[in-house]
């Protein structure tokens, strides 16, 4: 018999090029990089992992490429044991593919993506409802807008819930693909900057309110070293985040989600979600890389215990 999925997730899984310098490098001068990896990242499917490391199910839905990077990417996320039954192989090369250029000094990173990153996106179709639907929680990163869409639409008529990383933007305003997969979202987690842009309003806990009239029963926006900020009916709240001594951030918002999604699985409350979640992404900026540094359940727990 077929293992139930928890978590079916549809959106990016990226192949990441890590590479740890002193500097950003430029023509005269390239620097030399301490260390250099190539990983597994994306933000639906980082995720996933997450989720399925701490015990989860999880299917993930989405394209690899044809060539010799989309099996790469494949591997990458095999390893985990997430179902993959449900992908795509594309008849072109492999679009989902990132320079990750790490700063040694803070761990913050900036990303350099292929020029045809946002290209070949699943269509509706290509879905299959009954084994979306088998989930619990529908995690969604807004790739792959039309399939999202359906697929979100299909959880809710089922009655199971949806979760959507907005990610972070400096964006004023958003478009209106946004705001249709806020409207069909139970939890809302975002970047820093996406509230205001969804609703400006510049005062979180407002925006978070306002947030909440769209759809969403829990809005949280993630601030890095600031921690997170949740809004709910019954409360709001922040939720500090934990010092660490940050090697790499990459995939810390992914991990956040995938633990976050955990917490929901077991039933807990919003505030010790949080907490949970927070841990698991300081966690997650102890090493480079965006999945092999992704803690165990364990390590989060006794991080927990030890901190408190």
């Amino acid at each position: 018999m077929t293992k139930k999925i928890d978590i079916v997730g549809i959106g990016m899984n990226v192949l990441d090029m890590l590479i740890r310098l002193p500097y950003m490098p430029t023509w005269e001068n390239t620097g030399t990089p301490s260390s250099t990896l190539i990983d597994g990242g994306g933000l639906v499917a980082t995720a996933l992992v997450t989720a399925q490391k701490f015990g989860l199910s999880t299917a993930f839905i989405g394209t690899f490429g044809s060539d010799q990077m989309g099996e790469i990417k494949h591997q990458l996320l095999a390893r985990y044991d997430v179902n993959l039954d449900h992908t795509i192989i594309m008849p072109y090369p492999e679009n989902q593919i990132c320079v990750v250029y790490i700063d040694e000094k803070s761990g913050e990173r900036h990303f350099s993506v292929r020029d045809n990153f946002w290209d070949h996106f699943l269509t509706p179709d290509q879905l299959d409802r009954d084994f979306i639907i088998q989930a619990d929680y529908l995690h969604l990163d807004g790739y792959h807008p039309e399939a999202a869409g359906q697929a979100a639409r299909w959880m809710h008529e089922a009655g199971k819930q949806v979760m959507f990383d907005a990610g972070r933007t400096n964006e004023k305003q958003l478009g209106d693909a946004n705001f249709r997969l806020v409207q069909q979202t139970d939890i809302l987690i975002s970047g820093s900057g996406y509230l205001r842009a969804l609703t400006t309003i510049d005062d979180v806990f407002e925006a978070g309110r306002k947030a909440l009239e769209l759809g969403p029963r829990i809005v949280v926006q993630t601030e890095g070293s600031d921690g997170s900020y949740t809004i709910t009916a019954e409360e709001h709240f922040h939720t500090p985040a934990y010092p660490v001594e940050a090697i790499d951030t990459t995939g810390a918002g992914d991990v956040f989600h995938g633990a976050y999604l955990y917490g929901l699985s077991q039933r807990w409350d919003v505030r010790r979600i949080a907490k949970f979640a927070t841990a698991a992404a300081a966690l997650e900026c102890l090493r480079v890389g965006g999945r092999v540094a992704i803690p165990t359940l364990d390590a989060v727990f006794q991080f927990l215990n030890e901190y408190e």
